[in-house]
């Protein structure tokens, strides 16, 4: 399921520090829509980590980074001071908006099947569109791939 060339579906979601955050309202900003399986994992952090250190240049691009995993706000909290994080952090906690986005998959480990989310990037325009997504992605090289595509 590919969402490049089409409307980035619309969602309102709890955030990290309190509150709600809606995609449509960060327009005409372009959106870094990016999935995640579970906050204090490795390869989560350091994906958290690498958004967080380049923003400035993703704020001079002139985009917003959000992150989405099913772990609540209040987890969302304790990541974000924990590694002085400086991303928005959607909690999705009914999966409505990973199932939408076609992230929700069925996984396997150690010859086990589970749901769990793929971690995926959705590069998004100012005015909703799907410019280019990420699906499977590996965290080393990530985010200069997205910065990249952003500044393109």
């Amino acid at each position: 399921m590919s969402l490049e060339g089409n409307n980035a579906p619309d969602f309102s979601l709890p955030r990290d520090g309190g509150g709600e955050i809606t995609l449509s309202k960060l327009y005409p900003r372009k959106v870094v829509l990016y999935f995640y399986p579970k906050d204090d994992t490795s390869g989560c952090t350091k994906e958290a980590q690498g958004f967080t250190e380049r923003k400035a240049e993703f704020d001079a691009a002139g985009a917003v980074v959000v992150g989405v995993s099913k772990d609540t706000a209040a987890k969302h909290d304790k990541f974000i001071a924990k590694y002085e994080l400086d991303v928005i952090l959607a909690s999705d906690a009914e999966g409505d908006v990973c199932e939408r986005y076609g992230t929700w998959v069925e996984k396997s480990m150690y010859g086990k099947s589970y749901m769990g989310i793929e971690r995926a990037t959705f590069l998004i325009d100012g005015d909703g569109t799907v410019l280019k997504e990420w699906r499977k992605v590996k965290v080393p090289g990530h985010v200069d791939e997205v910065l990249e595509a952003l500044k393109g």
